[in-house]
C-alpha cells in the first residue's frame, strides 16, 4: 500500500471511529406492563418514526407554535411538566431508552397533553438530519451523563461540534439551557461554551444562572441534591450574527 492510500485509510478509519462514539449507553432496563402498553398503543399518536427527510414541524404538531427540543429526557419528568405548564408551546423529546419513552407516554395520556412528540433515536443524528435549520425556539439538555472518568470525557454530549450543530438549529433569540449536578462537568460546559460566538451567556457573571422557573425538578436532580451535589444551570441565547 502506498503512503497516500495509507493516509486516506487512516483518515476514513478515524472518521468512522468518531461516528461510532455515542454520548449514551443502551443500558438494560425492565419495561413494565404499563410502559409496554404505552409503547404499543400511544407511540402511533406521539412517536416520530425514523426517516431520512427533514420534519415539517408545523405539520407534525398541527400548529405553528414555537418548538423546544429536549435531548435525553430520561423518564420525561421535566418534559410533561413543561408541556402542561406551557400549552402554547410544543415540545419535542428525544430519548433512546424504551422504559423512559414508555413512562413519558403514560404521563402524556394521563394529563391529556397534545403538545409533545417523541423521537427514540440518536439525538445527534436526529438533530442533524430531521430538524430544519433555524426552526427551534430552544434546546434543553438536563442532567446528561457526566461521564466522570477522564477516558470517557469524549462521550460527553456537550462538545464544540455538537454546540455548533445546535446553533444551526436554534433560531436567533432562542435559548440553549443546560443543567447538571456534576460540578466538573458544569465547568467543562462553560469551557466549551465560552468561545462560542453564536451564543451569549445570560449569566451577568459569565458563569451560571439561577434555576429558571420553567425547569421543573426531576428525580435525577433530587437524587443529586440528596448526595450533596450542587445543581448548575447554564442558559445561553442564540445570537443573530447577521444583524
Amino acid at each position: 500500500m502506498n503512503k497516500r492510500l495509507a493516509i486516506q485509510k487512516d483518515t476514513t478509519t478515524e472518521k468512522a471511529r468518531q461516528r461510532t462514539v455515542r454520548s449514551y449507553v443502551l443500558r438494560a432496563g425492565r419495561v413494565t406492563e404499563g410502559q409496554k402498553r404505552a409503547l404499543e398503543e400511544l407511540w402511533p399518536v406521539y412517536g416520530i418514526e425514523p426517516a431520512n427527510q427533514p420534519l415539517d414541524l408545523a405539520s407534525l404538531f398541527g400548529n405553528s407554535q414555537p418548538v423546544t427540543m429536549e435531548i435525553g429526557f430520561g423518564n420525561g419528568d421535566a418534559t410533561w411538566q413543561m408541556a402542561k405548564a406551557s400549552p402554547d408551546r410544543n415540545y419535542l423529546g428525544v430519548e433512546v431508552h424504551k422504559p423512559g419513552v414508555g413512562s413519558l407516554l403514560l404521563r402524556l395520556e394521563e394529563n391529556g397533553l397534545e403538545n409533545v412528540r417523541i423521537a427514540s433515536e440518536d439525538a445527534v443524528e436526529f438533530l442533524e438530519q430531521r430538524i430544519p435549520d433555524g426552526s427551534l425556539e430552544g434546546i434543553c439538555i438536563y442532567f446528561p451523563d457526566p461521564w466522570p472518568k477522564k477516558r470517557h470525557h469524549k462521550r460527553r454530549i456537550i462538545q464544540a461540534p455538537f454546540v455548533a450543530l445546535m446553533a444551526r438549529k436554534i433560531r436567533a433569540g432562542g435559548l440553549l439551557h443546560l443543567a447538571t449536578d456534576w460540578a466538573p462537568y458544569a465547568e467543562s460546559m462553560l469551557e466549551v461554551m465560552h468561545p462560542e460566538l453564536d451564543f451569549e451567556n445570560l449569566s451577568p457573571a459569565g458563569d451560571f444562572c439561577p434555576k429558571p422557573e420553567w425547569r421543573p425538578p426531576t428525580k435525577y436532580e433530587k437524587r443529586g441534591q440528596g448526595l450533596g451535589h450542587r445543581v448548575s444551570d447554564l442558559v445561553f441565547r442564540r445570537v443573530d450574527r447577521g444583524a
